[in-house]
Order: C-alpha cells, then structure tokens, then sequence
C-alpha cells in the first residue's frame, strides 16, 4: 500500500497508473485488497474513517474512492454529499448484509455504484481502469456476456456482429455494461447518461431502454431486465 506523500508526482505530473482511495475501518481487509490490486498495476491508498478520506480524496485527486457502508467517524453517505460538492469523482460503496438503507441513501447522495464488501478484485478491477483510462484516452472494451462496447470506437457488438446505436442509446448501453449485475436507479440513468436531475422525464428512460432492447435483440427483456420501482439491471444471459 503506497503512503500519501507518495500517491502523486509532486511536480504534479500526469499518474501512469490508476488510483483507488479505500475507505474502511478494516484494516486486515484494506491491506489484503491493496496487495491484490497492486499486483494489477493499480495504486491503493488506505484509511480507516470518513474524516481522513475526506482529507485524502482531496489531497490525492485518487481515480476511484470505495468506502464502506459502515464508515465510521464521517459516514458513507455524508462522505458522498461532501465529495459531490466538489468533485465529480467516482464513488463505490462497499456493501453487505444489513446494509440495503444505506445503499438507498448513498446512490441518492450521488454513489456511482455498489459492490460487494467483502471485495472482489474481478468486480473492482475493471471500475478503476474504466475510470483511469476514461483521462488518458486508452482504448477501452466493456464485455458482458455477447455483448461488447468499445468505448473509443463507440462500436457495439452482439455475437460478433455489429449493432448500429444512436449516440444516447450508445451511452445508455456503456452506463449499464459498467454497472453490470447491479441495479441502477432511473435517477442515475439521468444524472450519468442525459446530465439531469430532472426525475420528471424518466418515462424518457423507458422508451430508449425499449428501442436499446430491440437493437440488441433482447426480445424477452432477460439482457437489460426492468426493477419494478426502481430502475434497471443488465446481466449475462448466457451465465
């Protein structure tokens, strides 16, 4: 795990490597993430409370920030709140059993998505690079199942053969493909893929999600399913 005064070039040059800030009050757990991260080219700096996260969100300009539902000190979604007035930088909440209120309650507060806590590198790994890569223009391929997006080339394939998209449906798709297996809510849809925080239009939603289904051949509605009252999940049909 790097220490914080080694985290950016202090000339403040460009980062070569992905940055993830871990907020845990685990430490054990941090650590054994760190080490594994590590060993994927991806920086990890640790803390242990929402106040030196807060403090090192700043100070670090970190690619990705994870913290846990049950941060102590600041908490998670007081934490988002704080980081929203500033930043736009991603933020993962870890979540486990018990934590389904603050999961609500942070994706309100701006969360980008949740993970499962304990973590797992398949599942972080790809958020992080995503993120870093998004900055530095290196060519990015999102895979789900048959579906594939690659992200520069704003190209989608099904099977191997290519789906035409408008650009809203293209980044509709790209949104869901990042959020994989999890559910997002229609007010997230808005806010990352039409830049709104207009809840009034979610019926907007729905009609692109209808004609996004249909270019991908998703007749039985199983690639990109609805959660009633909520919002959408897409997943692997052929797991």
């Amino acid at each position: 795990m790097i220490q914080p005064q080694s985290a950016l070039d202090v000339n403040g040059d460009t980062r070569t490597a992905p940055m993830l800030l871990v907020a845990d009050p685990e430490s054990a757990l941090v650590h054994d993430l760190a080490a594994a991260l590590e060993r994927e080219g991806v920086e990890v700096m640790g803390v242990t409370d929402g106040a030196q996260a807060l403090l090192q969100a700043g100070a670090l300009r970190p690619d990705v920030v994870l913290v846990s539902a049950s941060l102590p000190v600041i908490g998670a979604v007081d934490f988002i709140r704080a980081v929203r007035l500033t930043r736009a930088i991603p933020v993962l909440l870890g979540v486990g059993e018990g934590h389904a209120q603050q999961a609500v309650q942070a994706l309100a507060a701006g969360a980008t998505a949740c993970v499962a806590r304990p973590y797992r590198v398949p599942e972080l790994l790809p958020l992080v690079q995503a993120a870093f890569t998004g900055e530095s223009g290196i060519r990015r391929m999102l895979v789900v199942g048959k579906v594939e997006l690659d992200v520069n080339a704003y190209q989608v394939k099904v099977d191997g053969r290519t789906v035409h998209l408008p650009l809203r449906e293209f980044e509709l798709l790209h949104y869901l493909m990042r959020n994989a297996h999890r559910t997002v809510t229609r007010e997230q849809i808005m806010r990352h893929v039409w830049n709104s925080t207009d809840t009034t239009s979610t019926n907007t939603i729905a009609v692109h999600v209808k004609r996004l289904r249909a270019r991908l051949g998703d007749n039985d509605d199983q690639l990109i399913q609805t959660v009633r009252g909520v919002g959408y999940r897409l997943v692997d049909k052929t797991s």
